[in-house]
C-alpha cells in the first residue's frame, strides 16, 4: 500500500477517536440537560420565572461546552466583525442561515454579550412530541413554530408574554430566510422576486417578513429589550464560498481554522429607530437583506483570497 493510503487511514482514526473523546461526553451532558428540563416542565406552570432562570443555566452549559470543543479545542477561525455589543442586552436577533453550523457564530456573539443561556430559537412544531429533548425546549420558552403565521400566534404570544409580562431577559433568534439557503431554494426566491418586482439579494434568499414584523410589535412592549441585532453570517474552504463545516467536522477536527473561516459581522439597530408601520417594518427587513447580500458579495472576494 502506498503511504499516502496509510497517511489517510491514520488521520481518519485520529478523527475518529477525537469525535468520540469529544462528543461521548457532550452527548451524555446533552441528555442529561434534557431530563432535567423535561421534568421541570410541569414547574414551568408553577414558577415560571424560577424555570426560565434554571433552564438559562442548564442551557449555557450545554452550549458554552459544544462551543469550547468548537472553538478552543479544535481551534476554529470565527472572523468577527461589525459592532461591539452591550453586556446583557436584550435583543431581536436576525440572520441569514447557511447550515447547522450557524449556531456557532451566533453564540460566539452572544458569549461575548454575556447572553448565551439567555438565546432562544426558532425551531420547528414538531420538536415538541419528541421526548426529552422537545419538553426540555418547551420548557426553556423556545418558539416551537409551524412558519405558518396563522397557526403560529398562540405559540408566539406565549413567548412575548414571557418577556413582556415577565421581563425575561431574552435574545430571540430568527433565521429570516426560514429554512437554509441552497442553489434550488434561491433559483426559487430569484424567481419569486422577479414575480413580485423585488430586489434579488445576492447569496440569500427573500426574508420572510411576517414573524419578523409581529416581533418587533410586540417585543417594543418590553422597555428591556433595546436592539435588533442584524447578523451576517459566511464561511469560505480555500477557493469556496459559503461551504461550511459539517457539525462532526468541527468535532472531530483537530484545526477546523486551517481548513474553513467562518465569518460573523452584527450590526445593531436601536429598536426604537424601527419604523412604526408594519408595511414599512417588513421594507426594512427587506433592505437590511439587500445591504447583507452586498456584503457577502465584497466578502467572496476577501474570504476566499489565499
Amino acid at each position: 500500500m502506498p503511504a499516502s493510503f496509510w497517511r489517510r487511514i491514520a488521520v481518519s482514526l485520529a478523527r475518529v477517536t477525537r469525535l468520540l473523546r469529544f462528543v461521548v461526553p457532550w452527548a451524555l451532558h446533552l441528555l442529561l440537560a434534557d431530563l432535567v428540563l423535561s421534568a421541570s416542565l410541569p414547574l414551568a406552570v408553577l414558577s415560571p420565572n424560577w424555570t426560565y432562570d434554571i433552564s438559562s443555566k442548564i442551557a449555557e452549559s450545554v452550549w458554552s461546552s459544544i462551543q469550547d470543543i468548537c472553538e478552543r479545542r479544535n481551534k476554529a477561525n470565527i472572523i468577527f466583525a461589525g459592532d461591539e455589543l452591550p453586556q446583557g442586552e436584550s435583543a431581536i436577533v436576525v440572520a441569514n442561515h447557511v447550515d447547522w453550523t450557524d449556531f456557532y457564530l451566533i453564540q460566539h456573539l452572544a458569549v461575548k454579550a454575556g447572553m448565551l443561556g439567555r438565546c432562544r430559537w426558532f425551531a420547528k412544531r414538531e420538536l415538541r412530541w419528541v421526548p426529552f429533548l422537545g419538553w426540555g425546549l418547551w420548557a426553556m420558552g423556545m418558539p416551537l413554530v409551524s412558519r405558518k403565521w396563522t397557526q403560529d400566534k398562540r405559540e408566539m404570544d406565549r413567548v412575548f408574554h414571557g418577556v413582556v409580562a415577565r421581563k425575561w431577559p431574552m435574545w430571540l433568534v430568527a433565521y429570516s430566510e426560514g429554512t437554509r439557503f441552497t442553489p434550488r431554494k434561491h433559483a426559487e426566491a430569484v424567481d419569486w422576486c422577479k414575480a413580485h418586482h423585488k430586489p434579488v439579494p445576492k447569496h440569500l434568499l427573500y426574508p420572510r417578513t411576517k414573524g419578523f414584523v409581529a416581533t418587533v410589535q410586540n417585543l417594543r412592549k418590553a422597555a428591556h429589550v433595546k436592539a435588533v441585532y442584524d447578523v451576517t453570517i459566511a464561511y469560505a474552504k480555500g477557493a469556496t464560498f459559503m461551504s461550511p463545516p459539517s457539525f462532526v467536522e468541527t468535532v472531530s477536527h483537530a484545526n477546523v481554522g486551517d481548513a474553513w473561516k467562518m465569518y460573523v459581522h452584527v450590526t445593531r439597530h436601536e429598536l426604537d429607530s424601527l419604523p412604526v408601520s408594519s408595511e414599512d417594518l417588513a421594507q426594512w427587513l427587506e433592505t437590511r437583506w439587500i445591504e447583507k447580500g452586498d456584503r457577502l458579495e465584497s466578502l467572496k472576494t476577501e474570504l476566499t483570497r489565499p
